[in-house]
């Protein structure tokens, strides 16, 4: 399987990515994720203003198939959050890297970054989790 990935992104093991765009943290799921979910029909954000915390849940992301949290690739605080995913939950599926971003954050540290795979440890990463069949 051919999956799509972000060379300008940052990546958790649980599949979040994280974009720096100037001071201001991107943050969605990848293409992987949106392929073992299957066609996702709703997704839960946090609000504007709330605290991510690295590793804990900022959200849900519901398929037909399954819920699955999504996790904060880094610590920060709540900007903006991707209100057009409530009518357009399928665009996780479409365009993982671009319109269905979830949430951006302002960084409180961007020393968790360096916790984070860059693209080709994430590509190693996604072809030893296929191997072992699935997540």
């Amino acid at each position: 399987m051919s999956y799509k990935f972000d060379p300008q992104a940052k990546y958790a093991k649980s599949h979040e990515w994280v974009r720096m765009e100037g001071d201001v943290a991107v943050i969605g799921v990848s293409d992987y994720a949106q392929h073992l979910l299957s066609d996702v029909v709703y997704v839960e954000l946090p609000e504007v203003g709330d605290t991510l915390t690295q590793g804990e849940s900022l959200g849900t992301v519901e398929s037909v198939k399954a819920a699955e949290d999504a996790y904060a690739p880094i610590s920060g605080e709540v900007l903006e959050v991707n209100a057009a995913l409530e009518d357009n939950p399928e665009w996780v599926n479409e365009d993982p890297y671009g319109k269905a971003w979830l949430v951006k954050a302002a960084p409180s540290d961007l020393g968790q970054l360096a916790d984070l795979m860059d693209i080709a440890t994430y590509e190693k990463y996604v072809a030893e989790e296929e191997e072992k069949g699935g997540h």
